[in-house]
C-alpha cells in the first residue's frame, strides 16, 4: 500500500503525517508512507488545500487533519 501526505510542511502537513504513520504502526499495515512537498507535484495532483492524503493513488481526504478513526477506516478497507 501507497499512502501520500501532500503538503508544503506546515503544522498540519506534519501532524498528519504523524498520525496516519502512528495508524499504520499500530494495525501492523504494509504501507510505505511518503510526504510530497513538492509544489508542482501537489498541483498536477488536483490538490487545492493542504493537507491531503492519497492511498494507492485515490484522494481520502484534503484541507484537514483526518481522524484517528478516518485512517484506520481507509487503511481497514
Amino acid at each position: 500500500m501507497r499512502i501520500e501526505i501532500f503538503g508544503p510542511g506546515c503544522a498540519k502537513c506534519e501532524k498528519t503525517t504523524r498520525e496516519v504513520e502512528k495508524v499504520v504502526k499500530n494495525l501492523g499495515v504494509d504501507a510505505t508512507v511518503e510526504h510530497v512537498t513538492e509544489t508542482s507535484e501537489i498541483v498536477d495532483r488536483g490538490v487545492m488545500l493542504t493537507p491531503a492524503v492519497f492511498i494507492d493513488g485515490k484522494k481520502k481526504i484534503e484541507g484537514k487533519v483526518p481522524k484517528e478513526s478516518d485512517i484506520e477506516s481507509w487503511l481497514s478497507a
